[in-house]
């Protein structure tokens, strides 16, 4: 059987305004079912801002992304059907209870209720948010709304699930929960796609990485192989971006 395409972006491009340069300078990559894909870089590389035109928070200029086949300029309902989609700055409606905010995505997504109870129970096993899950969000620490925002991510088990520095401020347990959801995902068919400054998590999680610089691709590796040389992920960050490692 064929695998799926889920992502396919090609010649992409974003200014965000007529004197600044590129923010995304002709960007291709593709990503399919069943991987679990890395977008690198150092700040200002392009990263966010190519999150947000995929999952339609900002326009593209010029370009085309495609989700699962569905163009997110010609097609948005259809394509922003295809993800789940966890910001790096857990954007939920803070006067809303953890419970509301899930069973809101739900109604968005058109779960019914017995299947959203059935995955709620399950997302409640494994990120454990116990009875905060009552509370409202703004009571909530940051790792309790990483665990809310993936809940309503992931409550209409979407093909492709994305996500902008998922890792940033977690604690031990909750980032090896989150690494587990991922790879429950790719087990089960479907991608996810995240951007992360942690090196480590993107060598050990990835099947595939695409370093991006100043909004252009300059690198994708593909990890499998990868691993089986001498070379860091990191050493090869640094050398690909011609950027310089403090000394300790």
């Amino acid at each position: 059987m064929e695998t799926q395409v889920t992502v396919k972006i090609t010649k992409l491009n974003k200014r965000y305004n007529p004197s600044a340069p590129l923010a995304v300078d002709n960007l291709s990559l593709v990503a399919y079912g069943g991987e679990i894909i890395g977008i690198m870089g150092q700040n200002g590389a392009g990263k966010t801002t190519t999150l947000k035109m995929m999952t339609g928070m900002i326009p593209i200029d010029s370009g085309e992304i495609e989700l699962c086949g569905y163009s997110i300029k010609t097609q948005p309902t259809e394509a922003k059907a295809q993800f789940g989609f966890v910001s790096d700055n857990h954007a939920v409606f803070d006067k809303m209870t953890g419970i509301e905010y899930v069973n809101f995505m739900a109604d968005i997504y058109r779960v019914d209720l017995d299947t959203r109870v059935q995955r709620l129970n399950m997302f409640q096993d494994s990120l454990d948010l116990g009875e905060a899950i009552y509370n409202e969000i703004s009571s909530y620490s940051h790792g309790m709304k990483q665990k809310i925002a993936i809940m309503g991510a992931l409550i209409h088990f979407p093909k492709l699930w994305i996500l902008d520095e998922p890792m940033t401020g977690l604690d031990p347990q909750t980032t090896y929960r989150v690494k587990e959801l991922m790879f429950e995902h790719k087990a089960n068919g479907n991608t996810v796609l995240f951007s992360s400054h942690n090196i480590d998590a993107v060598e050990k999680l990835c099947d595939r990485v695409y370093i991006v610089s100043k909004g252009k691709l300059i690198d994708q590796i593909n990890m499998n192989e990868f691993r089986k040389g001498s070379t860091t992920l990191e050493d090869h960050f640094f050398e690909v971006t011609h950027l310089h490692k403090r000394d300790d």
